[in-house]
């Protein structure tokens, strides 16, 4: 797995020997991203359901000022912290989604949660943590979930992913 443009390019990620991540395929990330182009620029980025760290360094790369990152599992975080390893403004949170609390507001938040487990309320709290007119990108099975603060912009399918955009 690696990062496919910007200051990083070609950087190889590590993943856990696990099934507890699902890295997103390179079709589709590159779909994510250039759906994302025109709001990565000093873009403040959470990563929820960070996993190997793969999208929210691939935000870095492409001009994001800052990422913070959340995983629960403390395996998949300890590799998620070696691939950040010497890239400035990324910071690991080790809980869920669900405990994460913080004063601090983010442009864009990326969201690719186990689609075993998907509950559109865990995306529902991480709402609140988007700044006026930030924006959510949201990897789901199915049909894009309706959220009553977020306006959907464009909605994509690929395989078996569906990846959503939305602006509060």
């Amino acid at each position: 797995m690696q990062v496919i443009s910007g200051i990083y390019k070609g950087k190889n990620l590590k993943s856990p020997q696990s099934d507890k991540t699902h890295p997103m395929g390179s079709r589709e990330k590159l779909a994510l991203f250039n759906m994302l182009l025109p709001y990565l620029e000093n873009a403040v980025v959470l990563d929820a359901f960070a996993g190997t760290g793969a999208l929210g360094i691939e935000a870095l790369s492409r001009g994001a000022s800052g990422v913070v990152f959340i995983e629960k599992d403390h395996k998949v975080a300890k590799v998620l912290r070696e691939n950040i390893a010497n890239i400035d403004d990324a910071t690991v949170v080790e809980k869920s989604v669900d405990s994460f609390e913080t004063d601090q507001a983010f442009d864009l938040i990326i969201a690719d949660p186990p689609y075993s487990s998907f509950k559109p309320e865990q995306i529902e709290n991480l709402i609140k943590f988007l700044k006026p007119s930030g924006v959510l990108a949201l990897s789901h099975p199915g049909d894009a979930p309706e959220f009553t603060e977020l306006k959907l912009l464009k909605s994509r399918s690929y395989a078996g992913a569906t990846i959503s955009i939305y602006q509060k």
